[in-house]
C-alpha cells in the first residue's frame, strides 16, 4: 500500500472508532482486527503502519474529533512527512487545506481538566497516555518468581508487588509454555496491589464482588493457597470465562455467582456477615487505564460518570453487610478521579458508623483521603485508587 492509501485506511478506521465511542460500540482494537479481516491485501507492514497512525491520532486528541479526517489531519500538522500522503490521488485522502487545522491536541477531555487536576499534577499527565509495559503476576500455586525468571531472563521484578515481573510491550507471553501451564497471568502491577490490599490468607472466606473476567480472583486464590472459601461474583457475563482460567491456574474450589442486576442482595443473602474479606473493584471510568485504552477518553461523558458514581455507591451498600465483625472491605477503582475514589469512600464512612480506615500493606502511590492513589508517572502502574476499611461494630 502507498503512504496515501495507508492514511486513507487510518481515516476510515478512525471514523469507525469515533462512531463506536459515541454509541458505546466496540473497542478500537476490536474494530481494527475486524477491519483487516476483510482487507487481506494489507500486508503486515501496512497493518503496523496503519495501526500506528490510528493510535497516534487517538492518543493526540483528548476530546473526540468530529471525524477521522480531522483526527489524522491534526496528527499530520505535527508530522510534516504525513502531509504528503494527503495527495488526492486514487485511494488517498484529499490534500489538506491551508486553513484545515484538524483536531486539537490535548491529553484530557476539556470537561475533565479540573477534575483530573484535583489529583494529578501537570507533570504527571503525559504518563496517562504513554505506552504501557507488559506486567505478569507469578502464580504461587504453580511457580515462584525465581522459576519464571529462569525462563524469562529479559523480565525484571516489579517495584512493589513480590509476584510482579515486567516485560517490554508486545512480548508474546501468551504463546509461552509458562502461560499455557498457568504459571503466570497478565496483570498490571497496580492491579496486583489491589489484591494484596485484601490480605487474603489460607482458611479465609473471601468475596470478589465485582470479579469481571477474574484476574483479581485468581490473585486472591494464590494468596489463599487453595485453602478457604473464595466466591467470585458479577452481573457481567465475562465471569463465565473464569472457570477455564481457574483450571489453568490450578485453582481448586471456586464459587462463581452470576448475579441478576435487580436481585443481587437476594443471591448473596447466605453470605451476610460471613466474609473475612470483601473486595470491591468497582465499575468505573477507567481513567487510570488510558495508556492501554486511549479512546476511552472519547467514551466518557458527564452523564456516564454520574451513573458510575451512583453504581459505585450501590455496590458499596451491597458489599458492606457481607463483611463479618473485624473483617475487611477493600474498595478500588482504576480511576484517577476523586469522585470515584477518595470522595466515594468519604461518603460511605460519613453514612456508615462502625468502620475504620486501615493502613495499606504497600508504599506505592500517594495518600489520597482514606486510601492511596497510584498513577503511571510516579508508580509505573495504571492509575488506581484503593482503600481498606475494617468493620469494627
Amino acid at each position: 500500500m502507498t503512504p496515501g492509501a495507508r492514511a486513507q485506511a487510518a481515516i476510515e478506521l478512525l471514523d469507525e472508532i469515533i462512531a463506536a465511542a459515541k454509541a458505546g460500540g466496540a473497542a478500537a482494537d476490536t474494530i481494527i482486527v475486524r477491519y483487516f479481516k476483510t482487507r487481506r491485501y494489507a500486508g503486515s507492514g501496512d497493518r503496523r503502519a496503519i495501526r500506528e497512525l490510528v493510535y497516534g491520532a487517538i492518543r493526540r486528541a483528548g476530546d473526540c474529533p468530529v471525524d477521522g479526517r480531522a483526527a489524522l489531519v491534526g496528527l499530520a500538522r505535527e508530522r510534516p512527512e504525513l502531509v504528503a500522503a494527503f495527495d488526492g490521488s486514487r485511494h488517498c485522502p484529499a490534500p489538506i487545506g491551508e486553513d484545515e487545522v484538524g483536531a486539537e491536541a490535548s491529553i484530557i477531555p476539556q470537561w475533565l481538566d479540573n477534575r483530573v487536576a484535583a489529583t494529578l499534577s501537570a507533570d504527571e499527565l503525559p504518563a496517562l497516555l504513554e505506552r504501557a509495559p507488559l506486567d505478569l503476576r507469578v502464580n504461587r500455586l504453580k511457580a515462584t518468581p525465581e522459576d519464571v525468571l529462569a525462563f524469562l531472563p529479559e523480565a525484571r521484578p516489579g517495584a512493589f508487588s513480590p509476584d510482579a515481573l515486567r516485560l517490554p510491550e508486545g512480548h508474546p507471553i501468551e504463546a509461552s509454555p509458562l502461560y499455557a501451564e498457568g504459571k503466570v497471568e497478565v496483570q498490571d502491577e497496580g492491579s496486583q496491589l489491589i489484591a494484596l490490599a485484601s490480605r487474603a490468607a489460607p482458611g479465609m472466606t473471601v468475596i470478589d464482588l465485582c470479579a469481571g473476567a477474574g484476574g483479581k480472583t485468581l490473585a486472591l486464590a494464590a494468596m489463599m493457597g487453595g485453602e478457604g472459601r473464595l466466591i467470585a461474583c458479577d452481573v457481567d457475563r465475562r465471569l463465565m470465562r473464569l472457570g477455564a482460567r481457574a483450571d489453568r491456574a490450578g485453582v481448586g474450589s471456586l464459587d462463581m455467582r452470576l448475579l441478576d442486576g435487580a436481585r443481587e442482595a437476594e443471591r448473596l443473602a447466605d453470605l451476610a456477615g460471613a466474609a473475612d474479606v470483601v473486595l470491591i473493584d468497582a465499575p468505573c471510568s477507567g481513567t487510570g487505564t488510558w495508556r492501554r485504552n486511549p479512546e476511552a477518553r472519547w467514551r466518557l461523558t458527564e452523564a456516564r460518570l454520574a451513573r458510575l458514581t451512583a453504581l459505585q455507591a450501590r455496590v458499596l451498600e451491597l458489599g458492606a453487610p457481607l463483611v463479618r465483625l473485624g473483617g475487611r472491605l477493600v474498595y478500588a477503582t482504576c480511576s484517577v478521579l476523586a469522585e470515584e475514589g477518595r470522595d466515594r469512600v468519604a461518603a460511605f464512612l460519613a453514612s456508615h458508623a462502625g468502620w475504620t480506615v486501615e493502613e495499606l500493606p504497600f508504599t506505592a502511590g500517594k495518600a489520597d483521603g482514606a486510601g492511596r492513589l497510584l498513577n503511571p508517572a510516579s508508580d509505573g502502574t495504571d492509575g488506581f485508587f484503593v482503600a481498606s476499611l475494617i468493620r469494627s461494630c
